[in-house]
């Protein structure tokens, strides 16, 4: 049992599903969905720097998953490295590759969650309709009118609980519209 991981240089964002597709291509030799890029190269050198390819090692240093974590041969070309460890290095392996990518500016495709995640630390995942997204800011600035025309008409001294209501509710919409705006 192994344990898969693929990283490549994202020339746009995509989803998971997107990301998931992508992946088999790559697993399949089709290298049309991403564009070679030096990172990518950067990226595998400092890899097999730390972690010679299977295929290099001694013959004595076989068994020694600390030395060599691999599974098989990495995939590597100018756009990509596809990597397969071993199963008890999976966690260690993880996390040098999210680290190198990250540091690299590389997307990480994990194969296993069916999930991708930029530099940034942000993942291909949905974050609900445009639309929806929509809908709630304009909400959102609804009740801030009503928050604010209560405080206004209100004869008690809670005036500005209303208004701090009120800019809660601006800030919700602000932080909605501008998810839907991506």
């Amino acid at each position: 049992m192994s344990y898969d991981l693929g990283v490549w240089y994202p020339q746009k964002r995509i989803h998971n599903e997107e990301a998931t597709e992508l992946y088999v291509r790559l697993c399949d030799g089709d290298t049309s969905g991403v564009d070679p890029n030096p990172a990518v190269d950067a990226f595998y050198a400092e890899l097999i720097a730390r972690h010679p390819e299977i295929d290099t090692i001694p013959e004595g240093k076989v068994d020694d998953h600390d030395y060599c974590p691999w599974s098989c041969k990495l995939d590597h070309s100018p756009s990509h490295v596809i990597m397969s460890c071993v199963w008890p290095k999976a966690s260690y392996v993880h996390k040098l590759v999210k680290d190198l990518a990250r540091m690299h500016g590389l997307a990480l495709y994990d194969p296993q969650s069916e999930e991708v995640t930029y530099a940034d630390g942000s993942t291909g995942a949905k974050t609900g309709s445009r639309t929806s997204l929509w809908i709630l800011g304009v909400f959102a600035l609804l009740f801030a009118a009503m928050f604010v025309y209560s405080g206004q008409v209100s004869t008690s001294g809670a005036q500005v609980d209303f208004y701090v209501f009120a800019g809660l509710c601006v800030l919700m919409a602000v932080a909605c519209f501008r998810q839907a705006w991506r």
